[in-house]
């Protein structure tokens, strides 16, 4: 594909993830892939991907979500937006966000796109006043998702052009959950650019509107964060006692991979960071231990890499802290080497790191490869 490609692709483990789901039937590729795939194979796309005789909106939308088609086609035009449509977008932006925690970022940013295209076709047909909040507010679900990956990938003009759309529509929608995540955005942007006292605004504009609902777990989260890095330890755990107690009365979450529901088990990485950051590092290493043992899979991959590679980092500053500078480099390493990575976040903590390491080990050769390898992280 690459040698038959005028413009660049995405990188290996991206295009190899997509042309797997291609080959499965799980999603269909788009014009630009059609007509590389065809060129490939030797042929033209028409008859590499026979066009159907018709194909409205509704069936595309239908079709690329995975759903059970053949029981549902009888019901599709019976309105301008059926509750078949709405059905298949609930699904696919449910399913995005559950890939977010090990998806490509790139793959993730191309899809979410893509489907919020889709998404947003729909406001221009006649819709009921509750079907026109829903589809604002799936919009800005994934306008959510396309805001986190792009700052994953380091875009963060994008990023928060992205957020404001999505504060937007849950504004229009109505949506407390949209507008508090969106917040919970503006703060986790705040921290990673070190405006702590950003982060306490933004999270505390999040709680007026989120209430008792789960994003307000993580914008105490955020705001406990904020505070152990300005070093008030007693509004660290005030912060964290709040959130703590939000998470002990919501119902359990339905899908633990959905990446704007609060896992409760993301608690102890939340108290990890505030602990790390705070010097405490008998607490940082017990709650890095356990983040890594409940991010685990049976067959020893990662289900959250994202969230191990901070607890690794965690491990090498309380290595770094008790001397050993060879296994503190050594963790560093590992959580640079992930494939799924949030680069703002990684680079905090990395860079937490990295300072402990110049305190004091400054003149290690070792210590200096590593310090190369963070900043080609920051350039990224």
């Amino acid at each position: 594909m690459r040698s038959h490609s005028t413009e660049p692709l995405a990188g290996d483990a991206s295009l190899l993830w997509s042309w797997k789901r291609w080959e499965a039937g799980e999603v269909e590729p788009d014009d630009f892939y059609k007509k590389l795939i065809a060129r490939t194979f030797g042929t033209v796309t028409d008859a590499f991907f026979p066009r159907p005789a018709r194909r409205d909106a509704d069936a595309e939308l239908i079709a690329g979500s995975g759903m059970d088609t053949l029981e549902i086609m009888s019901r599709l035009r019976a309105s301008d937006v059926s509750a078949a449509t709405l059905d298949a977008l609930r699904i696919t932006a449910d399913r995005l966000c559950c890939e977010y925690p090990y998806a490509p970022a790139a793959q993730l940013q191309m899809e979410g796109r893509a489907w919020l295209h889709r998404i947003t076709r729909l406001l221009d047909g006649r819709m009921t006043l509750a079907q026109h909040r829903e589809v604002l507010s799936l919009a800005g679900l994934v306008a959510l998702l396309l805001g986190c990956v792009e700052y994953d990938m380091g875009r963060r003009r994008d990023a928060e052009v992205t957020r404001r759309a999505a504060l937007a529509l849950g504004e229009e929608a109505g949506n407390a959950d949209i507008m508090g995540w969106a917040q919970e955005m503006r703060a986790w942007f705040a921290l990673t650019q070190g405006n702590y006292e950003g982060v306490v605004t933004a999270a505390r504009a999040g709680c007026e509107v989120a209430g008792s609902r789960s994003v307000a777990v993580q914008l105490a989260a955020q705001e406990a964060k904020a505070w152990a890095r300005m070093g008030d330890r007693r509004k660290v755990e005030v912060a964290l006692d709040r959130g703590r107690s939000l998470l002990d009365v919501l119902p359990p979450p339905d899908d633990l991979d959905h990446h704007f529901i609060v896992d409760p088990a993301k608690f102890d990485c939340y108290a990890m960071d505030c602990y790390r950051a705070l010097g405490e590092d008998r607490l940082a290493r017990m709650y890095s231990t356990e983040v890594i043992s409940t991010s685990t899979r049976f067959d020893g991959t990662y289900g959250k890499p994202m969230r191990v590679a901070e607890a690794k980092v965690t491990l090498g500053v309380v290595a770094a802290r008790n001397g050993d500078v060879d296994q503190a480099v050594a963790h560093g390493r590992d959580a640079l080497g992930g494939d799924r990575q949030s680069l703002p976040s990684l680079l905090l903590c990395s860079r937490e790191l990295s300072g402990v390491l110049r305190y004091n080990f400054k003149d290690a050769p070792v210590v200096s490869e590593y310090f190369d390898e963070v900043e080609t992280l920051a350039r990224r």
